[in-house]
């Protein structure tokens, strides 16, 4: 082997990774190596040899890219949530862009010229839900935090700069009254102890918080008096919710919600229209972009009153009411039945009436809407899970030929895999990523396609 495990090496970093990581080769072998820059040079120690790659760990930058920049975080080395404060900002907008570009390239046959990314004009404090795990220190004593990259290791967080402010101040207001209370800490080994994680949701536009305090045991002590604390000191607090989890799981909540306090949801505004979010509800952690890349993929379809538009992975509504005033109806698709009753109540609230919500899972509810209701949808967009779409829903969209089609997703990965056995009926026309997650290796991407005009006619 050319690339010895332990052994150090001095590389020329030559790109950047899905990651962030930096890449470098030896005699063709390629390294990944975290916190390296795409044009340094850097003295590495290899960690792990594989067959056809190789991990190294950075032990000095010997010539700094001009793009490097100091991290400003404590505990951003230690920390899985961001990857990339060691890169000035407007530089990981083009590392995300290049990593579409990539994935387009190697996986579609038009090799369309990727949009630059649209980032964010204040990259921080940008997250409306933060959870925090619970647990033990090595002293024993209860610590909050974050976990570790790779670890269950809890690092405790002073200040975390993608949350918002008002949320962390609430989530460290309960975990003070926890410890000074005495109220038993989870325990993974042993599975004993009451509280597991704090989850606090904000609706950035109204302020409005919503508490979750997930816990192993049915009964939490000083319950009442939390309550009381809580919503005394911070009167935005308009619900706290009990979630019970008594599973031993990676799975932060549990089946069983507890209203403590207030009727179990907050509300948050996107544009003009308003929405209702619930405790297991998905709605988009950063409200500003998603404002962006929902007007992006609304701007896309070019819809008119005519259309009938087909909203799949619709969550609690937000695309299809965002789109409800351009066209003549709206069907939207969620497996998640909590998610669609709070999509239902979301369509009232907003009085949105050309709207209906369906429960099932889209590879069996959108065939039968097609099939056997017998819609027809002139426009199509969807916004599927990390997974992308299934073969029956691709199947079904290329069956139907609509002429409008927008593809929203979080993983440009699996797009691209889709997009790719749409090709012979589509042509990709436009792809614009939106950096949702700034300073993650997480970018969000809205693409269009257009039927083939062999295929319309």
């Amino acid at each position: 082997m050319l690339v010895e495990k332990n052994k150090e090496y001095k590389v020329n970093i030559i790109d950047n990774g899905y990651e962030g990581e930096g890449i470098a080769k030896i005699e063709d072998f390629t390294i990944f190596i975290k916190g390296a820059i795409k044009g340094e040079t850097c003295k590495i120690v290899i960690t792990k040899v594989n067959k056809s790659f190789a991990f190294g760990k950075l032990l000095e930058v010997i010539q700094a890219s001009e793009s490097r920049t100091e991290p400003d975080c404590a505990t951003y080395k230690r920390c899985g949530g961001c990857s990339l404060r060691h890169i000035k900002y407007e530089e990981t907008l083009k590392i995300k862009k290049d990593m579409v570009q990539n994935l387009i390239n190697k996986g579609l046959e038009n090799k369309i010229t990727v949009n630059d990314v649209i980032g964010m004009e204040t990259p921080y404090n940008y997250r409306n839900k933060l959870q925090y795990p619970v647990g033990a220190n090595k002293e024993g004593k209860p610590v909050m935090g974050v976990f570790a990259n790779r670890t269950h290791e809890i690092i405790p967080i002073q200040e975390c700069l993608i949350q918002n402010k008002e949320a962390e101040k609430v989530a460290k207001e309960i975990f003070n009254f926890i410890k000074e209370n005495h109220i038993s800490i989870y325990n993974e080994a042993t599975r004993k102890g009451a509280i597991r994680h704090i989850i606090v949701k904000i609706g950035v536009r109204t302020n409005e918080i919503m508490c979750i305090i997930v816990t192993n045991e049915e009964n939490i002590k000083c319950e009442t008096e939390l309550v009381k604390h809580i919503t005394q000191k911070y009167e935005n607090v308009k619900t706290i919710i009990k979630n019970i989890n008594d599973k031993n799981t990676n799975v932060i909540l549990g089946e069983k919600d507890v209203i403590l306090y207030g009727d179990g949801f907050i509300y948050d505004k996107l544009g003009k229209y308003t929405f209702k979010i619930s405790a297991k509800s998905f709605y988009q952690t950063n409200p500003i972009q998603t404002e962006v890349l929902y007007q992006k993929a609304i701007d896309y379809a070019k819809l008119d009153k005519n259309d009938i538009l087909c909203d799949l992975y619709c969550g609690i509504g937000t695309i299809g009411i965002f789109a409800s005033n351009k066209v003549k109806k709206v069907y939207g698709i969620e497996i998640v039945e909590e998610a669609v009753e709070t999509a239902k109540e979301n369509a009232k609230i907003n009085n949105v009436d050309n709207i209906e919500f369906i429960a099932g899972d889209v590879e069996k509810a959108f065939k039968e809407l097609v099939e056997e209701k017998n819609v027809k949808p002139t426009a199509i967009i969807v916004d599927p899970p990390r997974r992308g779409l299934d073969e029956t829903t691709i199947n079904k969209i290329l069956e139907l030929g609509v002429e409008k089609l927008v593809y929203v997703s979080c993983n440009p990965a699996t797009m691209v895999r889709d997009i790719r056995m749409m090709e012979a009926n589509y042509e990709v026309k436009e792809i614009q990523p939106v950096d949702m997650f700034p300073f993650t290796s997480h970018v969000e991407v809205c693409a269009l396609l257009e039927l083939k005009k062999c295929q319309s006619s």
